[in-house]
């Protein structure tokens, strides 16, 4: 069997989820002022992941953000002001500093307190809004959260940066094209210790809402509609120590489309992985998400008609959905609004999952390779 490897630099524009990926933005960004950034929440969201990937951002498109500060706020986390960063107890005080029309606000909330934090933001004059995954913690929430966006007409982005992938592009591209013949299943696993988070910051209420709302999103991206046909989920359980319902979950979905997508997330696994395994008539894709921040690269081997051909993509996924968020909020209408749809089914397919997974079990010894179990 051949075999090809193939490195690319630079991410392909092709099959992104609303128009073509956004590269260089200065000089060509919509008319409007440029946009202000507000965070709220400094845990490991906001402080580790969004405020990096805006420094990267920022310095990439000039002439898309304001070159003021950005401002940041967490009642319970005080950060120090350093150059390009002001800090405010509230986001009451933070709204004094800042024009609420020309300023993205980034929700880096845990995901129970995204109706309350929403509402705040809203009656302080924001309308633009950058939501962390999920959108909402369940269907009661996502309800309110629907009623707060139609009644302030907020404009709202749920962070997907797999929608962005150059990575979820190429599969997007194998299941359209035909080339290996139909889509049969996908299986998409996500990997990794969650040991210290889970006992020292419960910002989420299940493993259900940790990676799979990345899975969900993809599964949807490549095969389309689904309901859940089954679900399980596991305890953080070491020595006399239990976290309930955040050791491991797993779901599977039967989509419209006839595929079958399994997905599972264990949360006690000593290695990182975020793998995805597309079965075709003809062949196989097996592709890997960077599984943090500090590579931007995925790979991608697809066997079939006898070869074998592995590919290395650049994929800086989430700076380039963020640099697309904001150009689309100098725009007029809501760009937005067929991303907010998409993230509510997805908290509606986890919410169900949760629903059959209700009673969280803990597992007797982990086995080399451990699967969540419980209530199906």
């Amino acid at each position: 069997m051949g075999a090809k490897l193939t490195i690319e630099p630079r991410c392909r524009e092709r099959l992104r989820p609303n128009g073509p990926a956004l590269r260089r933005v200065a000089g060509t960004a919509a008319d409007g002022a440029d946009v202000r950034t507000l965070v709220i929440g400094l845990g490991r969201a906001g402080a580790e992941l969004h405020l990096p990937v805006l420094a990267k951002a920022r310095a990439a498109a000039p002439g898309l953000f304001s070159a003021e500060p950005v401002v940041a706020c967490d009642p319970r986390r005080v950060l120090a002001d350093r150059p390009g960063l002001v800090t405010t107890a509230t986001a009451a005080e933070a709204a004094k500093l800042l024009d609420p029309a020309r300023t993205a606000v980034h929700v880096c909330t845990p995901p129970t307190t995204r109706p309350e934090v929403i509402g705040e933001i809203a009656e302080l004059g924001f309308r633009n809004l950058v939501v962390e995954k999920p959108l909402a913690s369940d269907t009661d929430d996502l309800a309110r959260i629907a009623r707060l966006r139609r009644r302030h007409g907020l404009r709202i982005a749920v962070v997907e940066p797999w929608q962005m992938s150059s990575l979820t592009a190429r599969l997007t591209e194998l299941v359209r094209g035909g080339e290996l013949g139909e889509a049969r299943s996908v299986s998409i696993v996500q990997n990794k210790p969650r040991f210290r988070r889970s006992l020292t910051a419960p910002s989420h209420p299940t493993a259900f809402d940790v990676e799979l709302p990345h899975g969900v999103g993809l599964a949807l991206r490549l095969a389309g509609s689904a309901r859940v046909t089954h679900a399980a989920g596991s305890d953080l359980a070491f020595g006399d120590v239990v976290v309930p319902r955040m050791g491991g979950a797993r779901l599977g979905l039967r989509h419209n489309s006839g595929v079958r997508a399994e997905i599972s997330s264990d949360l006690t696994s000593p290695v990182r992985e975020r793998r995805v395994t597309v079965e075709f008539e003809r062949g196989r894709a097996v592709g890997h998400y960077a599984v943090s921040g500090d590579d931007d690269h995925s790979q991608l081997t697809v066997t079939g008609h006898g070869r074998r051909e592995h590919t290395v993509l650049r994929d800086d996924s989430l700076t380039e959905w963020v640099l697309r968020a904001y150009r689309l909020f100098r725009g007029t209408g809501d760009p937005h609004s067929q991303g907010f749809a998409f993230a509510g089914d997805v908290v509606r397919l986890l919410s169900v999952a949760k629903n059959i997974s209700a009673e969280p079990v803990v597992p007797s010894a982990r086995a080399e390779s451990r699967t969540p179990t419980g209530a199906r």
